[in-house]
């Protein structure tokens, strides 16, 4: 499958690049500084760009088959979010890519019925911001007729290694039985293009968790 990633200077975009080569996917990246891939391989090509400039993301998407989306913003910068999601919708269409995955935040993952994490008393406040951030554009991407699929990580998501054995849910935050929620990294890109070769969530959005 010939597919763009978006967000590959960034820890979870990097490994998707990753995991995507060694499913014998044909991977485009647009980033603006390809050396923070350090990745090279045949089946990769590497196009230095803007993605939030116009008319960048269809350019590179064009000849593929579906966009995966690892874009993320600093604390500070949330609104970024949102117009990166409107652009992507946007190439997708100009391209003719009706597939979409994103891999987006948590903060919007329910605790309890109507009870999101981000509404915890004990979240904390200066993520509060890029939380929202996140909430605004999974509704831009949740109002798109496109084939898309929102990737929630569990509350937390650090490097580890790719172990192939996680539990996957919808809407609810997904946690052990300490009450803990969190996935590797590895784990994470493993379950998108999981998403990717044999898609279960069209327009909808999952977690994966240990």
């Amino acid at each position: 499958m010939k597919i763009l990633v978006l967000g590959a200077d960034g820890p979870i975009g990097r490994r998707l690049v990753k995991e995507a080569l060694y499913r014998k996917c044909e991977v485009t990246v647009l980033m603006q500084n390809p050396s923070l891939l350090q990745e090279e391989h045949a089946a990769l090509h590497v196009r230095e760009g803007d993605l939030l400039a116009p008319g960048a993301i269809a350019s590179a998407a064009a000849g593929c088959e579906a966009i995966l989306s690892a874009f993320g913003t600093e604390p500070g910068e949330g609104p970024l979010l949102s117009e990166a999601a409107r652009l992507i919708l946007e190439g997708a269409h100009a391209a003719g890519v009706e597939r979409v995955i994103v891999a987006g935040g948590s903060g919007t993952l329910l605790t309890a019925p109507g009870v999101r994490v981000m509404d915890a008393p004990d979240y904390p406040e200066e993520l509060l911001p890029l939380a929202q951030a996140h909430a605004e554009a999974y509704e831009i991407f949740a109002e798109s007729e496109l084939e898309w699929t929102y990737v929630s990580p569990a509350a937390w998501i650090e490097p580890g290694k790719r172990t192939g054995n996680f539990r996957v849910g919808m809407s609810m935050l997904v946690t052990d039985d300490e009450g803990h929620s969190r996935i590797s990294i590895e784990d994470f890109a493993a379950a998108v293009i999981d998403e990717l070769d044999d898609p279960n969530f069209i327009r909808s959005r999952f977690t994966v968790a240990y």
